[in-house]
């Protein structure tokens, strides 16, 4: 069997590798098209996972996206047609199940991101689901795919965080200045100028200060942020490297921020986590509104305020560990190995 893993964003790194190390493991030819975003390719080199860089993240809005979509399907159609996969795995995008079509092999697709503007949720799944065979989402997304072609798979974030394939190292955040045993705090400043994230913000400049301000006086602060660092808060920058962010979040008392994975990804190891930004409200995705009410573990404001009264509440009376812990393992045990998941459905396809 032959896999072909397309990787546009560094949270896909995470979401795939374990299923790429399980195939390669298993003598099946895998291969990893990658995108220049972010921190993207350095964390598939960390990782040891080799690919091939088709095109690079651009600046210039929906024009240039457009522009990338059409060069990376072009680069991506000629590598498989080299590689001939018999499965292409991505997240939801135009280039992987163009050319997935193209070549004839079966996509297996994932998505967990809503695209609040209905003219382009309206013309990028135009462009996108005719053409899947396989899309897998959290419960409550709503794709215009047959029943057949829809499966739900819990949250994706466990494909990588489950305690099946992550055990977090304490020593590792001790080399690199981290001592775990110390009171600290995660913070994640988000860009908020990707496609699906028109007519949405995050934290205020004056809200991201009060928040440095309180926690730097209760714990050490480690930021980091998708957007450019603001020279007040550089004594901050994270210093653990991207591939061990997970371990940092492990052992954090309290991750804050705007974006919408990494609280997540926080929530899932056991940290309280706090999510302010102004997507929050009506129509929040599912994963979100589960992770709090069902489970306690995640906590969403789209008022800086209120955000900042709930972390108080958090760091001025803090829980024990193990009774977050105890939430977190409860989740595990009614949530699925999504790797597994992601590993059934690739066999299966390419079987058909």
């Amino acid at each position: 069997m032959r896999v072909l893993f397309d990787v546009n964003h560094p949270a896909q790194v995470h979401l795939f590798k374990n299923a790429y190390w399980e195939l390669e493991a298993d003598g099946h030819g895998v291969h990893v098209t990658s995108r220049e975003k972010e921190i993207t390719t350095d964390l598939l080199d960390e990782y040891g996972i080799d690919h091939t860089p088709l095109t690079a993240e651009r600046d210039g809005g929906a024009p240039a996206l457009a522009a990338e979509w059409a060069k990376r399907e072009a680069k991506m159609l000629s590598l498989a047609r080299s590689f001939d996969p018999d499965v292409v795995v991505s997240r939801l995008n135009p280039p992987a199940v163009h050319v997935s079509r193209m070549t004839g092999s079966r996509n297996v697709i994932f998505k967990d991101t809503i695209l609040r503007s209905r003219v382009i949720r309206a013309l990028y799944h135009g462009a996108t689901c005719p053409f899947v065979d396989k899309i897998c989402t959290p419960p409550g997304f709503d794709v215009p795919v047959p029943a057949r072609k829809h499966d739900i798979v819990g949250f994706q974030e466990l494909s990588y965080l489950h305690p099946d394939w992550f055990e977090p190292d304490a020593d590792v955040l001790r080399e690199y200045g981290v001592e775990p045993d110390d009171p600290f705090f995660v913070l994640r400043f988000a860009g908020w100028d990707a496609y699906h994230d028109v007519g949405s913000q995050g934290l205020s400049p004056d809200g991201k200060r009060e928040l440095v301000e309180y926690l730097s006086d209760r714990g050490d602060v480690y930021i980091t942020s998708e957007e450019e660092l603001p020279p007040e808060f550089e004594e901050y920058r994270i210093s653990v490297p991207a591939h061990r962010i997970h371990d940092l979040l492990y052992y954090a008392d309290l991750y804050v921020g705007d974006s919408q994975t990494m609280p997540t990804e926080a929530a899932l190891l056991g940290t309280p986590a706090i999510r302010a930004n102004s997507v929050v409200g009506d129509g929040d995705m599912n994963n979100f509104v589960e992770l709090e009410e069902e489970y306690g573990l995640l906590f969403s404001y789209a008022d800086e305020d209120a955000a900042m009264r709930k972390i108080a509440e958090i760091v001025e009376n803090p829980e024990s560990d193990d009774a977050w812990k105890e939430r977190r393992r409860r989740l595990v045990e009614d949530k699925p190995d999504v790797t597994n998941t992601m590993l059934d459905l690739i066999y299966d396809a390419a079987h058909r």
